[in-house]
């Protein structure tokens, strides 16, 4: 069921997308998009894995690790999460994006 609820959000927000754009797209496109932006797809992807970029050091962490909300827990401490936090309020003032860190 869960999947399920994911690919139809997915769905929508890629027909919120086309409208915002003024672009109207078939609906085997936008299940060819709908594909393409699954987490494990784009994981394989080179063109979204960051894989190719030389500064990134693939033998410390991956770029993509495992796309699950919340998983930053397992690698942030309280104070590093803290510290984020602050940096993020000094760099984004007013910020319009607000970010899940948990579902």
């Amino acid at each position: 069921m869960f999947f399920e609820d994911m690919v139809e959000d997915t769905e929508h927000e890629i027909n919120k997308l086309c409208s915002f754009l003024g672009l109207s797209h078939s609906a085997e496109e936008k299940r060819q998009i709908s594909g393409g932006v699954q987490f494990e797809n784009m994981k394989k992807n080179n063109m979204a894995n960051y894989s190719t970029n030389p500064v990134m050091d693939f033998k410390i962490s991956p770029f993509m690790r495992k796309g699950k909300v919340g998983d930053w827990k397992n690698h942030f401490t309280v104070a590093q999460s803290e510290e984020f936090d602050e940096d993020y309020k000094k760099k984004m003032k007013d910020p319009t994006l607000q970010f899940r860190t948990e579902i």
